[in-house]
């Protein structure tokens, strides 16, 4: 598997994504649509027009799940056995239909499973940017990860 275990994923360990990955009109209508979200700002092309952002908003929960889909594949394809949770997300920029968005992420802790002794816990924190630099989402997220050898 591409994915890494858990002694491959140090503290300090960075990893930039690639390829990234450009949001469609399709990717905000099908999640919004989905997750039965009637928000106009996702919805509504005229309604958006009229609110400090002047056009329609790409959905937050997309956002979040692209941001970690695109970690996925350097980093748990194959070696994680579950996400454990999310301590914090922050959008701290809009995105747009348009917008590409690149992902790098960084191990900020990691530690034997007191109670499996063939996982760790590791805390990663995702950085999804905008082709302008722009941070559009950070998550950290708790993963329980396969160890190599138990």
């Amino acid at each position: 598997m591409p994915g890494k275990y858990f002694e491959e994923l140090p503290v300090g360990a960075v990893f930039t994504h690639r390829p990234s990955r450009t949001v469609t009109e399709t990717d905000n209508l099908l999640i919004t649509t989905l997750t039965m979200n009637p928000q106009p700002l996702h919805l509504d092309a005229e309604f958006a027009a009229q609110t400090e952002f002047g056009r329609i908003l790409v959905n937050s929960m997309f956002t979040l799940a692209l941001v970690v889909g695109l970690s996925v594949a350097d980093t748990t394809l194959g070696t994680t056995i579950g996400n454990l949770g999310f301590e914090k997300i922050e959008f701290p920029k809009p995105v747009f239909v348009g917008d590409t968005i690149t992902v790098e992420t960084r191990v900020l802790e990691a530690r034997l499973s007191r109670s499996r002794t063939d996982a760790g816990i590791v805390l990663f924190e995702h950085v999804g940017t905008n082709q302008r630099g722009d941070v559009v989402c950070r998550a950290k997220r708790n993963a329980l990860m396969r160890v190599r050898t138990p």
